[in-house]
């Protein structure tokens, strides 16, 4: 799904709960806003926690060694700030089509 398939998603969902209140145009901008207001929250180093969806998380990877994929030599990979995201146990449950109690909780940061 793309941004656009999105905000015509979003749209169409309005306009049969409260009619035809708000155009694309509108409907892309609240998109965009929200979206933006998560990239900022991150670049901020904040969590975004939405509940019934998920976390959005900046997680610390550590430094590493890998290989250049040409050559095959060692090349130390720096330490650096990475986004995650975790699903809510209920967003788990309803790709996996099962009832959310059914799942293991897990808690713990990967």
């Amino acid at each position: 799904m793309t941004k656009a398939d999105l905000v015509e998603n979003v749209t169409a969902r309005i306009a049969r709960t409260a009619g035809p209140t708000i155009s694309k145009k509108d409907c892309a901008r609240v998109v965009d806003a929200f979206l933006d207001a998560i990239k900022d929250a991150l670049e901020a180093q904040n969590n975004i926690e939405v509940r019934g969806f998920g976390t959005f998380k900046i997680r610390q990877r550590k430094t590493r060694m890998a290989r250049n994929p040409r050559t095959g030599s060692p090349v130390e990979v720096s330490a650096r700030p990475v986004p995650v995201f975790k699903p809510s146990k209920e967003l788990r449950a309803m790709v996996a089509g099962v009832e959310a109690h059914t799942l293991d909780d897990d808690d713990g940061d990967e």
